[in-house]
């Protein structure tokens, strides 16, 4: 009989005779090991235990230990488990697709009644009723003819549109926990005790198109999420509510920064104080460029089409572009033009712009750049997802010798910023040559070896995403992570070799010869409006002093102390604090209550005692103590405090 020879993580191999399954190898190397796996990775692939290995390979034995293989099959077994306990409850509903998603999974049902929160409650109930059997878990391959069978023979016409659209070189895999059976490419655990019954919940419904398509069945889909135990569980639920006393939608309405209305779908109305927060934002980006030895540039919000095709966005992106047709004056027909999706290719207009040297370079043009993009309603969300923004865009013309240099610099500056803006902590991603890329291999060896080597003169800690990088070039993506532990990309720096050859920029070498630069992308909030919601919902609102748009109100207790109120906030204001005046004919404890909601960090009570000594009574957001402080002391000391950071 035919041998294969199966490598294991140390290094040592042995032989086994073809076909042999995980769970046999697993039992080959200690009856503990066999009773402990839950799959394998064979190849670098997710392997089912029950699926055959037919020829030499590199595998690992995986066990609940093992954090991200253990989630994913856990994940995946409930959805199944959920899918049936909807079917043992209501036999003529119709399942469709169940995939693993982040923290937890979805299934989309086809029922005519509508879930409701008292079904969410009794399929968890049958879900542990399921956990508790302990059915056992089978898989089988079977040819296409039998399962389109099958599931016509069942009316399960989802599943038959399903196993149609399998391509013929793949298995399709038929999957039975206990008695109930999908379809599915698992792997999945072996039985239906494996996953945790205390350590999952179901969390929501929404609807959904048929394979995402309006023109298909509405569906239901109902989402849930799952752990490795009850503890992981709790703290996901716990984190949860956090977010959702943090949502900088429900903030933004609370502190009156900024609303949307179906007039404008996905753009910003931003109210005074949101403007405030913004222009603050800027202004601290602005200085900051310029230390770095950016410029400043502005480029046109509206570019003909024929710019876009020569750069390549228009077969790219012309979906997600406005477009606009105008009729010329005196033209033949009318000329189409487009809402600027990006910076990239205007910039590279005005690097064109005169001869550049070598001498010129590293040249670094900076914008905030307003773009468009069209974004589906339904993907909108807040500050979040927007359609109309603004990037705090730069692109970097350089030499290949100098993208090391520039990255270093670009990473010291990002870390700056973060820091600033109260993020102590942010992953490195490098992304590689994807398999379709323009350029010849030995120009990405040098720019990813430059991008590898920059980060390790900066910090010794990054993460590789294979064949990630975009096709013109490798790329360092950066995630923060927020106060309750949630990570954001925003950051991101590019290397380009392929625009400026689109767009025929040049420079002169040394030797006086034409030579293309290359082009760097790059951006640390990514966009305003996305970072300024991660910034309120990092803070729950409670900004930095210095970005606080209202830094200070003074609220009179009696009205005798008016006069004195207009004093102090005219002292503030003169000492460039954002302050106002409370006069109104209200109690003190309704005004604190309600500059509480509106996150107001500072508040100065002034009474008929304040007056007489000319004091105020200082009270801090979240806070329950007062302080006393002379006119004097509270103008200084709140003048100090309202530096930004990188002018301290």
């Amino acid at each position: 009989m035919a041998e294969i020879s199966l490598t294991f993580p140390d290094g040592k191999s042995r032989v086994y005779e073809a076909v042999v399954t995980p769970a046999e190898v697993a039992e080959s190397i200690a009856p503990s090991l066999a009773k402990k796996a839950i799959s394998a990775h064979v190849d670098g692939a997710h392997w089912d235990l029950a699926w055959p290995i037919g020829k030499d390979a590199e595998i690992t034995i995986n066990t609940m230990a093992d954090d991200a293989p253990a989630l994913e099959l856990i994940r995946h077994d409930f959805a199944h488990i959920m899918a049936r306990a909807v079917q043992e409850i209501w036999p003529e509903v119709k399942v469709t697709i169940g995939p693993v998603i982040e923290n937890g999974w979805y299934y989309d049902f086809d029922r005519k009644e509508p879930f409701t929160p008292e079904d969410l409650g009794a399929i968890e109930a049958k879900m542990k009723e399921i956990i508790n059997r302990r059915d056992p878990v089978t898989t089988e391959v079977w040819d296409r003819e039998r399962a389109i069978r099958f599931y016509e023979a069942n009316g399960e016409n989802y599943k038959v549109e399903l196993v149609e659209a399998i391509p013929e070189d793949q298995p399709i895999r038929m999957y039975w926990h206990g008695h109930w059976q999908d379809l599915c490419r698992g792997p999945h655990l072996q039985h239906t005790g494996q996953v945790p019954a205390d350590a999952f919940k179901l969390m929501s419904v929404a609807g959904a198109y048929w394979r995402g398509d309006s023109s298909r069945p509405m569906l239901q889909r109902i989402y849930g999420v799952g752990f490795r135990n009850r503890d992981a569980l709790k703290a996901h639920l716990t984190m949860l509510e956090e977010a959702a006393k943090r949502d900088h939608r429900k903030l933004g309405r609370e502190m009156e920064l900024f609303h949307f209305q179906e007039e404008a779908p996905g753009m910003v109305f931003w109210h005074p104080d949101g403007w405030t927060i913004y222009r603050a934002l800027e202004d601290y980006m602005r200085r900051q460029l310029t230390r770095a030895g950016y410029r400043e540039i502005k480029t046109p919000q509206v570019v003909d089409r024929k710019l876009w095709e020569a750069s390549g966005h228009w077969d790219k992106y012309r979906e997600n572009m406005y477009i606009t047709e105008i009729d010329e004056e005196h033209a033949n027909e009318k000329r189409v033009n487009a809402l600027k999706p990006m910076n990239c290719p205007c910039h590279v207009q005005v690097f064109n712009q005169g001869i550049k040297s070598y001498r010129d370079l590293p040249l670094r043009l900076a914008e905030f750049g307003s773009c468009h993009r069209y974004e589906p309603h339904g993907a909108l969300h807040g500050l979040m997802r927007v359609r109309g923004f603004t990037q705090d865009d730069a692109h970097i013309f350089c030499t290949e010798d100098q993208i090391e240099a520039e990255c270093a610099g670009f990473i010291d500056l990002l870390s700056g910023v973060y820091r600033d803006a109260g993020f102590t902590k942010f992953d490195i991603r490098l992304s590689t040559r994807p398999e379709v890329r323009v350029g010849s291999d030995a120009v990405w060896d040098k720019a990813e070896a430059a991008l590898e080597k920059a980060i390790l003169s900066v910090r010794n800690d990054y993460e590789i995403d294979p064949g990630e990088g975009a096709f013109y070039g490798p790329k360092l993506d950066f995630k923060l992570t927020d106060a309750i532990g949630r990570e954001w990309q925003c950051g991101t720096f590019q290397a380009d070799f392929n625009l400026p050859e689109r767009l025929d920029a040049s420079y002169i070498g040394a030797d006086g010869e034409k030579h293309r630069p290359v082009m760097l992308h790059r951006a640390i909030l990514g966009s305003f409006e996305r970072f300024l919601g991660i910034l309120i919902e990092n803070y729950a609102g409670k900004l930095p002093f210095w970005l606080a748009p209202r830094q200070v109100v003074v609220a009179s207790i009696v009205s005798d102390a008016d006069p004195f109120v207009a004093e102090v906030v005219a002292a503030l204001r003169a000492a460039g604090l954002r302050a106002e005046a409370d006069t109104r004919n209200e109690k003190i404890n309704y005004k604190v209550r309600e500059h509480s909601v509106g996150k107001v960090p500072v508040i100065l009570a002034i009474g008929q005692r304040e007056v007489a000594e000319r004091t105020v009574s200082v009270r801090r957001l979240g806070e329950k103590q007062t302080q006393t402080a002379s006119l004097d002391e509270i103008v200084e000391a709140l003048r100090d405090e309202a530096v930004p950071p990188d002018l301290r």
